[in-house]
């Protein structure tokens, strides 16, 4: 899988990228879109998938989703958009251009308690007025029961991965996961992972791309989607990242997008004082 280059080689070509758009445009003012245009040209164009993998509660994220999505699409690159956020097996595909919004999530069989429209709509608005496919990618709720018993899933990582995946799983859990939930939780997301892997991999049209919105444990190259790719697909891994944060994301994703930092919010604060029963 290609690796990032050095953050210096990628913030100079990012640099001279951004300038030649500003000479063209008459020294215009730099925007975040023209922001957004200079980082996907940094990643350069030789892939089939690109993964953009966000901090839910970052809006500059969800702003770059849409971004990306408006970019590709304006190039003719844009194969589909793979979601998350939306169930395998609903897709806009029979939609026309111009459908409304209530048609749009209808057809994804949009749950806004758990994912809200104003987050995600912009991104998928703007692939269905283009006339790319927008895909729920995700395992379906009926399946979850299923997975958590399938212990095949436990060989879909190496031991190693897997540890970091259950450590993850417990991470996520606020430390709260009693020790014999870690293994069944933990074979749900690998295959949350592989389900999306395979509406990604279904997508594809070469030379244009299929692009997957998900949160960023999904698109680690280590541990994610990427594990269950074809190998044979080029694939592009971005971190958004809110704020400079933690390291730790060398090998594991072919670029970070930072974006300025959001509020820290404990989401684990009411768990950790929920009466127990």
């Amino acid at each position: 899988m290609p690796r990032c280059p050095h953050p210096l080689l990628r913030a100079a070509a990012a640099l001279a990228t951004a300038g030649l758009a500003l000479l063209l445009a008459g020294c215009a003012v730099p925007t975040a879109a023209t922001d957004t245009a200079a980082r996907l040209a940094a990643l350069g164009s030789a892939y089939d998938v690109l993964l953009l993998g966000e901090q839910h509660d970052a809006p500059d994220h969800h702003r770059i989703e849409r971004e990306t999505v408006q970019a590709l699409a304006a190039q003719g690159r844009l194969a589909a958009l793979a979601l998350e956020m939306a169930e395998e097996g609903t897709t806009t595909v029979a939609l026309p251009r111009a459908a409304d919004e209530g048609a749009i999530r209808a057809a994804l069989r949009w749950n806004d308690s758990a994912w809200r429209w104003g987050d995600y709509g912009p991104a998928v608005v703007a692939a269905v007025r283009a006339g790319v496919p927008v895909i729920g990618a995700n395992l379906p709720r009926g399946a979850l029961r299923l997975a958590m018993q399938d212990v095949s899933l436990d060989a879909q990582l190496a031991p190693d991965a897997l540890a970091r995946q259950q450590d993850a799983i417990r991470d996520g859990h606020c430390g709260l996961l009693p020790a014999a939930q870690t293994g069944p939780m933990t074979r749900v997301q690998i295959a949350r992972d592989r389900a999306m892997a395979h509406a990604l991999a279904e997508s594809v049209r070469p030379p244009r791309v299929a692009l997957l919105i998900a949160g960023a444990g999904h698109v680690d190259a280590a541990l994610g989607v990427p594990q269950h790719l074809p190998a044979d697909l080029r694939i592009r891994s971005v971190q958004l990242r809110a704020g400079e944060g933690a390291g730790g994301a060398a090998g594991r994703f072919d670029a970070v997008w930072t974006t300025p930092p959001v509020a820290a919010k404990d989401y684990c604060a009411e768990l950790r004082t929920a009466p127990k029963h």
